[in-house]
This record gives structure tokens, C-alpha cells and sequence, in this order.
């Protein structure tokens, strides 16, 4: 007879691949949205591209995964019960975000559900919650405007080096290399992204008792990897509208500072171990890009709205995972 622990590990494993899932149609939008907008690639055309290289990016290891599995809750704590509670929560919130076009964190969803879920499993002691502080809220607020200034200057370089030139002149080589950058963005996704999932498995593995340290399996890791692509190639256009279109009218040298500045700050961040938003990066960006111009050029409503969605994302996927666990546990008790 199959066991409940071994019931948990299947649905952990399964919720896991599928919130991966949603964060690659979700994130899509972050991946795509801008070479779109431009009009430098159609729409079946970057989808593809971002799901293999975000694909390629997932496969490469870097410290978010170890950040999610061991750094923002005690391991040796969680329950596998929380853990189902986290990824119900920031699915939940996926999809619902989704559904209205609302380009959210999945980061911070996932992050938020797992919070939410440990502290009503073991109380607030089992947070770790200098890693909550320094690696998740700090950069949360910091990374965006990071994104933001450099956009903003390198924009304004781009348009100090067009100006010296005739006009037209130069500024065709921006559609080649906005390929180029969206790549570079489509990879960083899939190296920080990605890692999120293989944490939360990982964790739940480890909380199941059928790993002995909460060391990242390779067969989680290719799993993963393929999900996120399949999930970033399903599209997200509900969300590309919002975040390509709505901000401010993008160029193709836009495109292309706007990318290379998410992208940066992304792959920068994955490599220290943080587990950042490529929705907020890139938002950032493109608001970067279009304050360069001139503040007129920015529709301010549009990042207001981000904003909000934002700030809410965290406490709103942990009051879910929170409700998710405490359900769940009343309902086992009256078993």
C-alpha cells in the first residue's frame, strides 16, 4: 500500500513541475515581451526562442535553488504539508494574476507561499528570516530601481551615440542586436526562474526523508528544466500585451538597452544566490528606457498598477499558503 509520505512526495513533485510550468507561460511575457513590442521578431518566433534558451539557462546550477531549499526556512523543519501549502499558494496566485493580465512575481509567490505555510506549521522561529530580509524584501525593492537607472543610462549613451550620426543612420543594427539581448534575457530567466522549482522539490524530497542533505537531484534538475521550457513556449499574451505595450512605445534600441539591463542585473543576482523577479526587472527597464526620452513617453499609470501587484504578491500568496496548510491540517485531525 502506498504510503502517505510517498502520496506527499508524488504530489510535491507534481505541483512543483506544474508551478514551473505556470512560471514559464506566466514569465513569458518578461522573456518576450519588448522583441515583440518592437516588432524585431513575431510572436511564435521569440516564444520558441525564449522556451529553448530559457531551457539551456535552467540546466546551468546557480545559488537560488540552495536559497529556496535551505535559505529561507529551517529545512530540518518544514513539513511536507507546508511545503504542498507553499506551491498551492503561489499557483493559486499564478493563475489568478495571469488570468487578469497582471504581470506579478512568480518568485515572489512561490516565496511568500512557503513563508506563510512554515510560520503556521512551526511558528515564526522556523523562518530564516535574514535570508527573508537580505535575499528576498531588500532586493525585491532595490533590483527593480537598479534595472531602472541602468536603462535609464545607457538609454540615454545609446541616444548621445544615434544623434552623433546621421539620422537613421545606426540605428537599424539594434533590430540584430535586440536578438542578441533577448536572449541573454530568455537565458537569465530560465538560471534564476528555474531554480525555484528545483528548490521547493528539493526541499520536499528532503522533508520526505528520501534525500540524507538538501542537495539538488540531477534528475530534478533536467525535469525542471524541460517544464520551464515547454511553459515559456506555451506563450503568456495576456500578460506580453501588458508589459511590451502598455508601459511606453518601444524601438528597437530600446528593446535592446532595456533587455541588456534586466538581463545584467538577473544573471548578476543568480550567481549571488538571490532569487529576483524578471517581472519586476524588466518592467524597471522599460520604464527606464521610456524615462530616458522623456517623462511624457512613460504611461505612469501602467507601473503604479505593477507596483501595487508587487508589494502585494508576498503577503497575499503567504496568507493563501497560511490558509492552504491550516485547512489541510484541520481536515487530517478530523481523520
Amino acid at each position: 500500500m502506498v504510503r502517505f509520505v510517498e502520496i506527499f512526495i508524488i504530489l510535491i513533485v507534481l505541483l512543483g513541475l506544474l508551478f514551473d510550468y505556470t512560471n514559464g507561460f506566466h514569465d513569458a511575457a518578461n522573456v518576450v515581451s519588448t522583441v515583440i513590442a518592437t516588432g524585431v521578431l513575431a510572436p511564435i518566433s521569440a516564444i520558441v526562442m525564449a522556451g529553448v534558451l530559457n531551457f539551456i539557462g535552467a540546466t546551468q546550477i546557480s545559488g537560488v535553488a540552495e536559497t529556496i531549499a535551505t535559505g529561507l526556512v529551517q529545512a530540518q523543519e518544514a513539513s511536507q504539508l507546508a511545503i504542498l501549502s507553499a506551491l498551492i499558494g503561489a499557483i493559486f496566485w499564478n493563475f489568478l494574476t495571469w488570468y487578469y493580465g497582471i504581470p506579478s512575481s512568480s518568485s515572489y509567490a512561490l516565496i511568500g507561499g512557503l513563508i506563510g505555510a512554515a510560520w503556521v506549521h512551526e511558528g515564526a522561529t522556523t523562518v530564516i528570516w535574514s535570508g527573508v530580509i537580505y535575499k528576498v524584501i531588500l532586493p525585491m525593492f532595490i533590483s527593480p530601481i537598479v534595472g531602472f537607472l541602468i536603462a535609464y543610462g545607457l538609454m540615454k549613451g545609446l541616444y548621445y551615440y544615434l544623434n552623433q550620426r546621421q539620422a537613421g543612420h545606426g540605428e537599424g543594427i539594434f533590430r540584430h542586436l535586440q536578438i542578441g539581448s533577448a536572449c541573454f534575457v530568455a537565458l537569465s530567466h530560465g538560471l534564476n526562474d528555474a531554480q525555484k522549482s528545483m528548490g521547493i522539490i528539493t526541499l520536499g524530497l528532503f522533508a520526505g526523508g528520501y534525500l540524507h542533505t538538501p542537495h539538488i537531484p540531477l534528475w530534478v534538475i533536467l525535469t525542471c528544466a524541460v517544464v520551464m521550457g515547454l511553459g515559456t513556449a506555451s506563450g503568456g499574451f495576456r500578460i506580453i500585451r501588458s508589459m511590451g505595450f502598455a508601459i511606453t512605445k518601444l524601438e528597437p534600441v530600446q528593446g535592446f538597452a532595456a533587455e541588456l539591463s534586466a538581463s545584467a542585473v538577473i544573471l548578476t543576482a543568480s550567481f549571488l544566490g538571490i532569487p529576483v523577479s524578471s517581472t519586476q526587472m524588466i518592467a524597471g527597464s522599460i520604464t527606464g528606457v521610456g524615462t530616458a526620452k522623456s517623462l511624457q513617453a512613460v504611461s505612469w499609470k501602467v507601473p503604479q498598477k505593477f507596483l501595487y501587484t508587487w508589494v502585494l504578491t508576498l503577503p497575499g500568496a503567504g496568507i493563501v499558503g497560511a490558509l492552504v496548510y491550516f485547512m489541510s491540517a484541520w481536515i487530517g485531525s478530523l481523520w
